[in-house]
Protein backbone atom coordinates (compact mmCIF):
# COMPACT_ATOMS: atom_id res chain seq x y z
CA UNK A 1 0.00 0.00 0.00
CA UNK A 2 1.37 3.42 -0.94
CA UNK A 3 1.61 6.34 1.50
CA UNK A 4 -1.28 8.03 -0.33
CA UNK A 5 -3.47 4.93 -0.08
CA UNK A 6 -2.76 4.58 3.64
CA UNK A 7 -3.62 8.24 4.32
CA UNK A 8 -6.84 7.75 2.30
CA UNK A 9 -7.83 4.69 4.35
CA UNK A 10 -7.15 6.52 7.62
CA UNK A 11 -9.07 9.60 6.43
CA UNK A 12 -12.12 7.55 5.42
CA UNK A 13 -11.99 5.70 8.76
CA UNK A 14 -11.87 9.01 10.63
CA UNK A 15 -14.85 10.39 8.72
CA UNK A 16 -16.72 7.14 9.31
CA UNK A 17 -16.22 7.39 13.04
CA UNK A 18 -17.40 11.01 13.00
CA UNK A 19 -20.64 10.15 11.23
CA UNK A 20 -21.24 6.78 12.80
CA UNK A 21 -20.57 4.68 9.70
CA UNK A 22 -20.46 0.91 10.18
CA UNK A 23 -17.02 -0.53 10.86
CA UNK A 24 -18.13 -4.00 9.72
CA UNK A 25 -18.68 -3.40 6.00
CA UNK A 26 -17.47 -6.40 3.99
CA UNK A 27 -15.11 -4.67 1.56
CA UNK A 28 -12.44 -6.42 -0.53
CA UNK A 29 -9.00 -6.64 1.14
CA UNK A 30 -6.71 -3.67 0.64
CA UNK A 31 -4.61 -4.11 -2.50
CA UNK A 32 -6.39 -7.41 -3.20
CA UNK A 33 -3.97 -9.06 -0.79
CA UNK A 34 -6.11 -11.97 0.29
CA UNK A 35 -6.13 -13.01 3.93
CA UNK A 36 -4.71 -16.46 4.49
CA UNK A 37 -4.18 -18.79 7.41
CA UNK A 38 -2.07 -21.89 7.92
CA UNK A 39 -2.17 -24.13 10.98
CA UNK A 40 -0.14 -27.13 12.06
CA UNK A 41 -0.24 -29.46 15.04
CA UNK A 42 3.28 -30.34 16.18
CA UNK A 43 3.57 -33.51 18.21
CA UNK A 44 -0.20 -33.81 18.23
CA UNK A 45 -0.72 -31.33 21.07
CA UNK A 46 0.98 -28.05 20.19
CA UNK A 47 -0.93 -25.90 17.69
CA UNK A 48 0.88 -23.26 15.63
CA UNK A 49 -1.03 -20.92 13.32
CA UNK A 50 -0.13 -17.98 11.10
CA UNK A 51 -2.70 -15.39 10.00
CA UNK A 52 -1.41 -13.17 7.19
CA UNK A 53 -2.32 -11.22 4.08
CA UNK A 54 -0.79 -12.57 0.89
CA UNK A 55 0.55 -10.22 -1.84
CA UNK A 56 1.67 -11.54 -5.23
CA UNK A 57 4.71 -10.97 -7.38
CA UNK A 58 2.57 -9.49 -10.13
CA UNK A 59 1.80 -5.88 -9.21
CA UNK A 60 -1.68 -4.34 -8.88
CA UNK A 61 -1.41 -2.97 -12.44
CA UNK A 62 -0.32 -6.31 -13.87
CA UNK A 63 3.40 -5.52 -13.97
CA UNK A 64 5.84 -8.40 -13.43
CA UNK A 65 7.89 -7.59 -10.33
CA UNK A 66 10.15 -10.65 -10.53
CA UNK A 67 13.62 -9.60 -9.39
CA UNK A 68 12.19 -6.48 -7.75
CA UNK A 69 10.80 -7.99 -4.53
CA UNK A 70 13.83 -8.39 -2.29
CA UNK A 71 15.79 -5.20 -1.74
CA UNK A 72 13.21 -3.05 -3.55
CA UNK A 73 9.55 -3.72 -2.71
CA UNK A 74 10.86 -5.26 0.54
CA UNK A 75 13.78 -2.96 1.45
CA UNK A 76 16.87 -4.39 3.07
CA UNK A 77 17.44 -3.50 6.71
CA UNK A 78 15.32 -1.22 8.89
CA UNK A 79 13.83 1.60 6.80
CA UNK A 80 11.91 4.83 7.24
CA UNK A 81 8.34 3.78 6.45
CA UNK A 82 7.18 7.38 6.03
CA UNK A 83 4.38 7.10 8.53
CA UNK A 84 3.68 5.99 12.09
CA UNK A 85 6.04 6.62 14.99
CA UNK A 86 8.88 7.82 12.76
CA UNK A 87 11.26 5.02 13.79
CA UNK A 88 12.93 2.84 11.15
CA UNK A 89 10.95 -0.35 10.86
CA UNK A 90 11.24 -3.94 9.60
CA UNK A 91 9.04 -5.59 6.99
CA UNK A 92 5.60 -6.79 8.13
CA UNK A 93 6.28 -10.29 6.67
CA UNK A 94 3.08 -10.09 4.65
CA UNK A 95 0.70 -7.31 3.68
CA UNK A 96 -1.85 -4.99 5.34
CA UNK A 97 -2.42 -5.74 9.06
CA UNK A 98 0.13 -7.52 11.24
CA UNK A 99 1.07 -11.02 10.33
CA UNK A 100 0.15 -12.84 13.55
CA UNK A 101 1.69 -16.13 14.66
CA UNK A 102 0.16 -18.03 17.58
CA UNK A 103 1.55 -20.87 19.71
CA UNK A 104 -0.73 -22.88 22.01
CA UNK A 105 2.23 -23.97 24.17
CA UNK A 106 5.76 -22.89 24.94
CA UNK A 107 8.18 -23.58 22.10
CA UNK A 108 11.71 -22.85 21.01
CA UNK A 109 12.50 -20.93 17.81
CA UNK A 110 15.96 -21.64 16.45
CA UNK A 111 16.78 -23.01 19.91
CA UNK A 112 15.57 -19.92 21.81
CA UNK A 113 12.62 -19.99 24.22
CA UNK A 114 9.31 -18.38 23.30
CA UNK A 115 6.26 -18.49 25.57
CA UNK A 116 2.83 -19.59 24.41
CA UNK A 117 0.74 -16.74 22.95
CA UNK A 118 0.23 -14.59 19.86
CA UNK A 119 2.89 -12.37 18.32
CA UNK A 120 3.13 -9.81 15.54
CA UNK A 121 5.62 -11.25 13.07
CA UNK A 122 8.17 -9.03 11.34
CA UNK A 123 11.31 -9.64 9.31
CA UNK A 124 14.54 -7.75 8.73
CA UNK A 125 16.05 -8.67 5.36
CA UNK A 126 19.64 -8.17 4.22
CA UNK A 127 21.50 -8.43 0.95
CA UNK A 128 24.11 -10.82 2.36
CA UNK A 129 23.81 -11.11 6.17
CA UNK A 130 21.41 -13.54 7.92
CA UNK A 131 17.82 -12.33 8.07
CA UNK A 132 16.07 -11.71 11.39
CA UNK A 133 12.64 -12.89 12.47
CA UNK A 134 11.02 -10.62 15.07
CA UNK A 135 8.24 -11.74 17.40
CA UNK A 136 6.48 -8.66 18.78
CA UNK A 137 4.01 -8.60 21.65
CA UNK A 138 2.02 -6.03 19.63
CA UNK A 139 -0.36 -7.91 17.34
CA UNK A 140 -2.79 -5.13 16.34
CA UNK A 141 -0.68 -2.81 14.18
CA UNK A 142 -1.25 -1.98 10.56
CA UNK A 143 1.95 -3.16 8.98
CA UNK A 144 5.12 -2.10 10.81
CA UNK A 145 4.40 1.63 10.95
CA UNK A 146 4.29 1.67 14.74
CA UNK A 147 6.87 -1.04 15.31
CA UNK A 148 8.71 -0.57 18.61
CA UNK A 149 11.66 -2.81 19.41
CA UNK A 150 10.86 -2.49 23.12
CA UNK A 151 7.85 -4.72 22.39
CA UNK A 152 10.05 -7.51 21.00
CA UNK A 153 9.60 -10.86 22.72
CA UNK A 154 12.28 -12.55 20.60
CA UNK A 155 14.60 -12.06 17.66
CA UNK A 156 16.27 -14.94 15.81
CA UNK A 157 18.63 -14.95 12.86
CA UNK A 158 18.13 -17.38 9.95
CA UNK A 159 19.66 -17.93 6.54
CA UNK A 160 17.33 -17.40 3.57
CA UNK A 161 17.33 -20.03 0.84
CA UNK A 162 16.53 -20.10 -2.86
CA UNK A 163 13.33 -21.88 -3.90
CA UNK A 164 11.03 -22.38 -6.88
CA UNK A 165 9.04 -19.35 -8.01
CA UNK A 166 6.16 -18.67 -5.63
CA UNK A 167 3.70 -16.11 -7.00
CA UNK A 168 1.66 -15.55 -3.86
CA UNK A 169 3.40 -14.99 -0.54
CA UNK A 170 2.83 -18.25 1.33
CA UNK A 171 3.60 -19.66 4.77
CA UNK A 172 4.11 -23.41 4.77
CA UNK A 173 5.14 -26.04 7.33
CA UNK A 174 7.95 -28.20 5.96
CA UNK A 175 10.38 -30.79 7.38
CA UNK A 176 7.91 -31.99 10.01
CA UNK A 177 9.21 -34.07 12.92
CA UNK A 178 7.46 -35.67 15.93
CA UNK A 179 8.48 -32.76 18.18
CA UNK A 180 9.09 -29.97 15.71
CA UNK A 181 8.64 -28.46 12.26
CA UNK A 182 10.09 -25.82 10.01
CA UNK A 183 7.79 -22.94 9.13
CA UNK A 184 8.84 -21.28 5.89
CA UNK A 185 7.82 -18.01 4.29
CA UNK A 186 8.01 -18.49 0.51
CA UNK A 187 7.73 -15.64 -1.98
CA UNK A 188 9.15 -15.01 -5.41
CA UNK A 189 12.43 -16.97 -5.33
CA UNK A 190 13.16 -16.95 -1.57
CA UNK A 191 12.37 -19.28 1.30
CA UNK A 192 12.89 -17.92 4.82
CA UNK A 193 12.71 -20.67 7.44
CA UNK A 194 12.22 -20.79 11.18
CA UNK A 195 12.76 -24.02 13.11
CA UNK A 196 10.11 -24.62 15.78
CA UNK A 197 10.51 -27.21 18.52
CA UNK A 198 8.05 -28.24 21.20
CA UNK A 199 9.58 -27.28 24.51
CA UNK A 200 9.91 -30.10 27.06
CA UNK A 201 8.13 -32.52 24.70
CA UNK A 202 8.08 -35.50 27.08
CA UNK A 203 7.05 -33.42 30.09
CA UNK A 204 4.25 -31.84 28.06
CA UNK A 205 2.78 -35.20 27.15
CA UNK A 206 3.15 -36.78 30.57
CA UNK A 207 1.57 -33.74 32.25
CA UNK A 208 -1.28 -33.91 29.73
CA UNK A 209 -1.78 -37.62 30.43
CA UNK A 210 -1.88 -36.97 34.18
CA UNK A 211 -4.68 -34.45 33.76
CA UNK A 212 -6.66 -36.52 31.27
CA UNK A 213 -6.39 -39.72 33.32
CA UNK A 214 -8.01 -37.92 36.25
CA UNK A 215 -11.19 -37.72 34.16
CA UNK A 216 -13.18 -40.26 32.18
CA UNK A 217 -10.10 -41.40 30.24
CA UNK A 218 -8.74 -42.83 33.49
CA UNK A 219 -11.56 -45.38 33.64
CA UNK A 220 -10.22 -47.25 30.61
CA UNK A 221 -7.30 -49.57 31.28
CA UNK A 222 -6.16 -49.28 27.66
CA UNK A 223 -5.52 -45.56 28.17
CA UNK A 224 -3.34 -46.38 31.17
CA UNK A 225 -1.40 -48.83 29.03
CA UNK A 226 -1.04 -46.27 26.23
CA UNK A 227 0.28 -43.61 28.63
CA UNK A 228 2.83 -46.02 30.09
CA UNK A 229 3.86 -47.17 26.60
CA UNK A 230 4.57 -43.56 25.62
CA UNK A 231 6.96 -43.29 28.55
CA UNK A 232 8.53 -46.63 27.67
CA UNK A 233 9.10 -45.76 24.00
CA UNK A 234 10.56 -42.35 24.90
CA UNK A 235 12.53 -43.67 27.90
CA UNK A 236 11.08 -41.01 30.16
CA UNK A 237 9.14 -40.78 33.46
CA UNK A 238 9.49 -44.54 34.00
CA UNK A 239 8.42 -44.36 37.66
CA UNK A 240 5.14 -42.80 36.55
CA UNK A 241 4.86 -45.35 33.74
CA UNK A 242 5.08 -48.15 36.29
CA UNK A 243 2.30 -46.57 38.37
CA UNK A 244 0.05 -46.45 35.29
CA UNK A 245 1.00 -50.02 34.36
CA UNK A 246 0.03 -51.25 37.83
CA UNK A 247 -3.26 -49.34 37.65
CA UNK A 248 -4.03 -50.93 34.28
CA UNK A 249 -3.77 -54.32 36.00
CA UNK A 250 -5.32 -53.79 39.40
CA UNK A 251 -6.98 -50.37 39.84
CA UNK A 252 -10.53 -50.74 41.27
CA UNK A 253 -13.27 -50.77 38.58
CA UNK A 254 -10.58 -50.22 35.93
CA UNK A 255 -7.80 -52.79 36.04
CA UNK A 256 -7.73 -55.80 33.72
CA UNK A 257 -5.23 -58.52 34.47
CA UNK A 258 -4.37 -60.20 31.18
CA UNK A 259 -1.32 -61.00 29.05
CA UNK A 260 -1.16 -57.52 27.50
CA UNK A 261 -1.33 -55.55 30.75
CA UNK A 262 1.12 -57.89 32.48
CA UNK A 263 3.55 -57.78 29.57
CA UNK A 264 3.28 -53.99 29.54
CA UNK A 265 4.41 -53.91 33.17
CA UNK A 266 7.20 -56.40 32.50
CA UNK A 267 8.51 -54.24 29.62
CA UNK A 268 8.71 -51.20 31.87
CA UNK A 269 10.49 -53.16 34.60
CA UNK A 270 13.05 -54.35 32.06
CA UNK A 271 13.59 -50.77 30.91
CA UNK A 272 14.22 -49.87 34.55
CA UNK A 273 16.76 -52.74 34.72
CA UNK A 274 14.64 -54.62 37.24
CA UNK A 275 15.09 -57.96 35.50
CA UNK A 276 14.10 -60.29 38.33
CA UNK A 277 10.81 -58.49 38.89
CA UNK A 278 10.21 -58.35 35.15
CA UNK A 279 10.76 -62.09 34.79
CA UNK A 280 8.32 -62.80 37.62
CA UNK A 281 5.64 -60.73 35.88
CA UNK A 282 6.39 -62.43 32.54
CA UNK A 283 5.93 -65.85 34.17
CA UNK A 284 2.51 -64.73 35.37
CA UNK A 285 1.69 -63.42 31.90
CA UNK A 286 2.64 -66.71 30.23
CA UNK A 287 0.28 -68.61 32.52
CA UNK A 288 -2.64 -66.27 31.91
CA UNK A 289 -5.52 -67.72 29.82
CA UNK A 290 -5.24 -64.80 27.40
CA UNK A 291 -1.68 -65.76 26.38
CA UNK A 292 -1.79 -66.88 22.74
CA UNK A 293 1.02 -68.32 20.58
CA UNK A 294 1.25 -65.05 18.64
CA UNK A 295 1.44 -62.89 21.78
CA UNK A 296 4.13 -65.08 23.29
CA UNK A 297 6.01 -65.10 19.97
CA UNK A 298 6.04 -61.29 19.95
CA UNK A 299 7.32 -61.31 23.52
CA UNK A 300 10.24 -63.48 22.45
CA UNK A 301 11.07 -61.10 19.60
CA UNK A 302 10.96 -58.17 22.00
CA UNK A 303 13.44 -59.92 24.28
CA UNK A 304 15.82 -60.49 21.36
CA UNK A 305 15.64 -56.79 20.51
CA UNK A 306 16.50 -56.02 24.13
CA UNK A 307 19.55 -58.26 23.93
CA UNK A 308 18.10 -60.93 26.26
CA UNK A 309 18.68 -63.74 23.79
CA UNK A 310 18.83 -66.67 26.21
CA UNK A 311 15.61 -65.52 27.89
CA UNK A 312 14.03 -65.18 24.46
CA UNK A 313 14.96 -68.78 23.63
CA UNK A 314 13.34 -69.90 26.91
CA UNK A 315 10.13 -68.08 25.92
CA UNK A 316 10.13 -69.54 22.38
CA UNK A 317 10.75 -73.04 23.79
CA UNK A 318 7.85 -72.66 26.24
CA UNK A 319 5.63 -71.49 23.41
CA UNK A 320 6.56 -74.42 21.16
CA UNK A 321 6.08 -77.03 23.88
CA UNK A 322 2.97 -75.54 25.48
CA UNK A 323 1.09 -75.18 22.19
CA UNK A 324 2.32 -78.44 20.59
CA UNK A 325 4.22 -76.77 17.78
CA UNK A 326 1.33 -74.80 16.24
CA UNK A 327 2.14 -71.89 13.94
CA UNK A 328 4.17 -69.72 14.56
CA UNK A 329 5.97 -71.52 17.40
CA UNK A 330 8.39 -73.27 15.04
CA UNK A 331 9.30 -69.86 13.61
CA UNK A 332 10.04 -68.71 17.15
CA UNK A 333 12.32 -71.67 17.75
CA UNK A 334 14.25 -70.83 14.57
CA UNK A 335 14.62 -67.22 15.69
CA UNK A 336 15.58 -68.08 19.25
CA UNK A 337 18.20 -70.66 18.25
CA UNK A 338 19.65 -68.38 15.57
CA UNK A 339 19.95 -65.56 18.12
CA UNK A 340 22.28 -67.72 20.24
CA UNK A 341 24.15 -68.92 17.12
CA UNK A 342 22.83 -72.49 17.14
CA UNK A 343 22.34 -72.33 13.39
CA UNK A 344 22.03 -76.04 12.53
CA UNK A 345 19.21 -76.52 15.04
CA UNK A 346 17.61 -73.27 13.90
CA UNK A 347 17.69 -74.50 10.28
CA UNK A 348 15.65 -77.62 11.14
CA UNK A 349 12.90 -75.50 12.72
CA UNK A 350 12.97 -73.05 9.83
CA UNK A 351 12.41 -75.91 7.38
CA UNK A 352 9.51 -77.11 9.53
CA UNK A 353 8.08 -73.59 9.57
CA UNK A 354 8.38 -73.40 5.76
CA UNK A 355 6.32 -76.57 5.41
CA UNK A 356 3.71 -75.27 7.90
CA UNK A 357 3.48 -71.69 6.56
CA UNK A 358 -0.20 -70.71 6.12
CA UNK A 359 0.33 -68.48 3.07
CA UNK A 360 2.81 -67.55 0.36
CA UNK A 361 4.02 -64.45 2.18
CA UNK A 362 5.14 -66.52 5.16
CA UNK A 363 6.62 -69.21 2.88
CA UNK A 364 8.72 -66.55 1.14
CA UNK A 365 9.89 -65.18 4.51
CA UNK A 366 10.89 -68.65 5.74
CA UNK A 367 12.65 -69.42 2.44
CA UNK A 368 14.78 -66.30 2.95
CA UNK A 369 15.46 -67.37 6.56
CA UNK A 370 16.53 -70.85 5.42
CA UNK A 371 18.98 -69.35 2.92
CA UNK A 372 20.52 -67.19 5.65
CA UNK A 373 20.77 -70.03 8.15
CA UNK A 374 22.57 -72.20 5.61
CA UNK A 375 25.21 -69.44 5.56
CA UNK A 376 25.19 -69.34 9.37
CA UNK A 377 23.61 -65.87 9.50
CA UNK A 378 21.14 -64.53 12.05
CA UNK A 379 17.53 -64.14 10.90
CA UNK A 380 16.32 -61.62 13.50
Amino acid sequence: MSKFQLIYVLLISSIGLQYGWSQNLSLPPSGDNQKSMVMQHIGGIVEVSVLYSSPDVTGPGGEDRTGKIWGQLVPYGLTDLGFGNGNPGPWRAGANENTVITFSNDVTIEGQDLAAGSYGLHLITHESDPWTWIFSTNTSQWGSYYYNENEDALRVDVQPESCEHTEWLTYEFIDREPDGATLALKWENKLIPMHIKVKDYNDLYVNTFEKELQGSAGFNHQNLVAASQFCLSHNTHLDQALIWADAAISAPFVGVKDFNTLQNKASILMKMDKMQEADEVMTTALADPTATPFLIHNLGRQLINLGRKEKALDIFTYNYEHFDGVWPTSVGMARGLAAVERYEEALKFAEMAYAEAPDQLNKDAMKAAIDKLKMRQDIN
